[in-house]
């Protein structure tokens, strides 16, 4: 062969594996989707992937299944993500904590194991105020009864939470700091744990989503005192938020998907498409709402900006909370 030939040759098979791979990325997906639940089930990631799912199966025409993944406040999970294979059949679901770790692994004058940069943001599907909670166990009717309890016996109520430096135990050390009061804290391994740790008065008091707790104030399990939102949420008009009781304190408790960096750019596209086909379904709407949480999908633009606007939030509570 001469190297005229040669040349016409290679860039032939050149063009021709290039038109493969893009005919694989416009074909996307050929087979099952996994979303990383980095929480056990129970929690707020839960509760919204799972209806999230059932929606986007059918417009993605393949299985789309959750896969529990869970350990260190969500870490065990998005490691675990970070490190799949970029190609859009591994993706995850996580709260606002995912923008943390990196600091926490500062703190400690750890390597961290991943940074926010591992991940491309896809869509937001939603942005639920707090809400803190006693049981029913608990002789408080207002947050203010709470409050003068816990300064006259610091320490005697327990926290329960999602885990060290997690969702639920950064906005609870922000109340904490902003009230004067100090807590014990029970950090467990998610959401749903944090939630049974509460009902079986191994805690007295939690953060959480309204959706996770939701189920259980309708069952008069737990009272709720204050949310964390800049006004008063839908699901709890009745309940005063932290800022009309004199705590300037806000926080919220989002869902977003992400996928491994280096997905590449056409499969981070049609993801984001029937991302957001599936979150303007009336049956996601309906299971959103059913929970008490609030559908807010932001696309890959805003929601990025967000996510780099709200990491600073958290990394300032990581910094407030500390070593521990």
């Amino acid at each position: 062969m001469d190297r005229r030939s040669f040349v016409v040759g290679s860039a032939a098979a050149a063009a021709a594996l290039a038109s493969g791979q893009a005919h694989a990325q416009a074909a996307y997906p050929t087979r099952q989707v996994t979303i990383v639940n980095p929480f056990p089930p129970g929690g707020a990631v839960d509760v919204v992937t799972r209806p999230f799912a059932a929606v986007l199966e059918p417009l993605l025409k393949q299985p789309v299944i959750i896969e529990t993944k869970a350990g260190a406040a969500g870490a065990v999970g998005a490691q675990f993500a970070a490190s799949a294979k970029p190609d859009g059949y591994t993706l995850i679901a996580h709260l606002p904590s995912l923008a943390g770790f990196e600091s926490v692994d500062k703190l400690f004058g750890r390597t961290p194991k991943f940074t926010r940069a591992d991940f491309v943001p896809i869509a937001r599907l939603t942005e639920g105020p707090m809400v803190l909670v006693v049981n029913d166990q608990q002789p408080y009717k207002t947050l203010k009864e709470m409050v003068e309890d816990s300064k006259k016996n610091p320490s005697k109520l327990t926290f329960s939470s999602s885990g060290l430096y997690g969702a639920l135990h950064l906005p609870t050390a922000l109340f904490m700091r902003a009230s004067g009061i100090t807590m014990k804290h029970l950090p467990t391994a998610g959401g749903g744990p944090a939630l049974t740790a509460i009902l079986g008065n191994n805690a007295q008091v939690l953060v959480s989503s309204i959706a996770a707790a939701a189920a259980q104030m309708k069952a008069g399990k737990l009272r709720a005192l204050a949310c964390f939102s800049p006004k008063r949420a839908a699901a709890l008009p009745d309940v005063p938020t932290l800022k009309e009781l004199g705590y300037d304190v806000e926080f919220s408790i989002w869902v977003g998907l992400f996928a491994p960096k280096g997905t590449p750019g056409a499969i981070i596209a049609k993801l984001r498409a029937e991302t957001k086909n599936a979150a303007a379904t009336d049956q996601f709407k309906k299971a959103i709402a059913n929970v008490g949480d609030v559908l807010d999908y932001q696309d890959q633009p805003d929601f990025a900006k967000f996510w780099d606007a709200y990491a600073k939030r958290v990394e300032a509570a990581v910094q407030l909370i500390g070593k521990v």
